[in-house]
């Protein structure tokens, strides 16, 4: 996958719901699902042409779940978060789930038959991979034999070659059986039948017979030839280079998982909670993949902060290292949100501002399935959809890595109010049957045309493609970051607002550059949720002018609005800086550098003269 990834995720159960219901805790029958026929042409057309190349297909495996079909039984309830279940706890990795197809005895090939439409529109399929932890349920129908847990040492917590970590007696909780927390929940006891004399360490690493609500009860860890309890040290396990028959069994069944998806056609893989894994599989397990395909892409949720990761180096580097493409850039998305709900400075991005692979390999989002909806009234300082527009700008524009859309947040939808098991938190339900209210008025009926969107819809997401479409600029696509903030913190013409003594809090500008073509651009940002910041200057240091090599005068050129350019020496740049008369609040300014030419000038005058 050498093109930069613009990677639409799709969440299968909601992406095509039209079902309008949403009853709170609701059944598929009452509120709907989408199915994989709902991803038609006109829907990956859309896609496609709004800039994406990169659909991640979430959720699509067979999880847990309270629906019923032939030859399947709904789980226990008291292992569901929500009717739906959580996408995250997987009853079968071969497997995808039967409320997405039509005919669900006939689930595989309708995938298989999603797969081949995506490739007729050129693009490309991520799917979910989930190392950590499965469903306590899980069972493979598919691959019976490769089904967890089979020949497991039981009585120990941990051995090279079991699948799981069993709880001991005298382990936390009480001792047998396991106690779920779903016992707090009305007409569940929290018993689940099948643990209750070999229960199984939860998989968030709770070593409990009674795990909390807060846990990840409805999961179980998975071992891979490491003892969590002893530490973070893993490299007595294998290399990159070890045979099949030398490496702990759960890396053998995991290589089947991706080989399967490889041979069906996926082009790669976003890795849930990486970091909780230990790097010499990812050595290990990605080697392996590439030599099947070489063009395969993995990318990684990972968290450096976790006390959980498998290392003591920089975990998002230590994944790279181990072959994966990119690695989720939470940081940064952490420090803009704190702009509006913390104290943060757009200053504060200086600190992620380095050298390396990392910067440049990073995917960066303003929303996934995890975050808060940028339009809900919960976070982001209650600012509306139109947040959206300075967050993505500055993420999007930063390197050259992946970036992400999440469906719905190209129209401003909220999350608003009780959907089921989560509640009412600014997130669009993973655990639970529902349909985005504002969403499915771009769905509107399966014709994808966004004939039910508001005008102030229509250009929240016609400013998404636009920006998608400036991403294939050389500057953005194989150019370089230059950050401007720092020279400009003592810059009181640097957007400054009433009692503000130091530049930078809410203005963030930055240069990018392609050293080849020397195509560049200076990106001006107001993250200001209402307030225009007027008569700004911007200074561009001289060893900034040096590093865009493009002479003394330069023209800048408002690239998004196609505005009059404005011409200036580099001597004027270091000393007064780019004066711009006006910038809206929860917007941005993109501005492309190019070498004045007299020559040019004098002919324009010319002709304008004659005319």
């Amino acid at each position: 996958m050498k093109e930069r990834a613009i990677i639409y995720q799709l969440f299968v159960r909601l992406f095509g719901n039209t079902n309008e219901s949403n009853v709170v805790h609701g059944s598929i029958a009452e509120n709907g699902c989408g199915k994989f026929a709902d991803i038609n042409d006109a829907a990956l057309s859309s896609l496609s042409e709004m800039g994406f190349n990169t659909l991640w297909l979430t959720g699509i495996h067979e999880q847990a779940s309270g629906t019923a079909y032939e030859g399947r039984e709904s789980d226990h309830p008291n292992l569901l978060k929500g009717k739906a279940g959580s996408p995250y706890a997987i009853r079968d990795f071969f497997d995808v789930c039967p409320d997405y197809a039509v005919d669900p005895l006939n689930r595989l090939e309708e995938f298989r038959a999603l797969l081949q439409r995506c490739k007729v529109h050129k693009l490309r399929v991520l799917i979910d991979f989930v190392p950590n932890h499965v469903a306590r349920s899980y069972g493979s129908d598919v691959k019976p034999e490769l089904s967890f847990g089979q020949g497991d040492d039981v009585s120990k917590f941990f051995d090279r070659d079991n699948n799981f970590y069993y709880l001991q007696p005298d382990d936390a909780g009480g001792g047998p059986p396991l106690r779920l927390p779903t016992s707090q929940r009305e007409g569940r006891d929290g018993f689940f039948p099948a643990e209750s004399v070999h229960g199984k360490v939860t998989g968030n690493n709770v070593i409990s017979w009674a795990p909390s609500m807060h846990d990840w009860y409805e999961t179980v860890k998975l071992n891979y030839g490491h003892d969590f309890t002893q530490g973070r040290n893993t490299s007595y396990l294998p290399s990159a280079d070890a045979a099949i028959h030398e490496v702990p069994k759960t890396w053998r069944m995991m290589d089947e998982v991706i080989a399967y998806w490889q041979e069906m056609g996926v082009s790669g893989f976003r890795v849930d909670m990486a970091h909780m894994i230990p790097m010499e599989f990812w050595h290990w397990l990605v080697k392996r993949a590439r030599a099947r395909q070489a063009e395969v892409f993995f990318m990684a949720e990972a968290y450096n902060n976790d006390p959980a990761k498998l290392t003591d180096g920089h975990v998002l580097d230590e994944l790279l290292a181990a072959g994966f493409d990119a690695v989720y850039d939470d940081p940064s998305y952490d420090i803009l949100m704190g702009l509006y709900d913390g104290v943060n400075w757009c200053n504060d991005l200086d600190a992620l501002i380095f050298t390396g692979e990392r910067f440049h390999r990073s995917l960066r989002y303003g929303e996934n399935h995890d975050e808060v909806r940028l339009a809900t009234v919960k976070e982001w300082a209650a600012t509306g959809m139109k947040v959206g527009r300075p967050v993505c700008a500055t993420l999007f524009c930063l390197g050259r890595g992946p970036v992400m859309i999440y469906n719905g947040q190209e129209v401003g939808e909220p999350a608003e109010g009780q959907e089921g098991f989560a509640g009412n938190d600014g997130r669009t339900t993973i655990f639970d049957y529902w349909c985005m209210p504002e969403f499915v008025k771009w769905v509107n009926g399966h014709a994808y045309d966004g004939g039910r969107l508001s005008e102030e819809q229509k250009a929240l997401r016609a400013w998404y493609g636009k920006l998608l479409q400036m991403l294939r600029e050389p500057a953005f696509a194989v150019g370089d970051f230059y950050g401007l903030n720092y020279a400009n913190r003592d810059n009181a013409g640097f957007g400054r607002i009433a009692g503000e003594i130091a530049s930078g809090h809410w203005l963030y500008a930055f240069l990018r550059r392609d050293e080849t073509t020397r195509d560049a651009f200076l990106c001006i940002v107001n993250f200001h949720p209402s307030e225009a910041l007027h008569h700004v200057h911007v200074i561009v240091p001289e060893h900034a002018t040096n590093w865009l090599a493009l002479g003394e005068v330069l023209v800048f050129h408002d690239w998004w609005h196609g505005a009059v350019d404005i011409v200036i020496s580099s001597a004027s740049l270091h000393r007064e800086g780019l004066s711009i008369d006006h910038i809206a609040a929860c917007s941005a300014m993109f501005l492309r550098i190019g070498v004045f030419h007299w020559i040019d000038t004098l002919l324009k005058t010319y002709w304008i003269c004659l005319l």
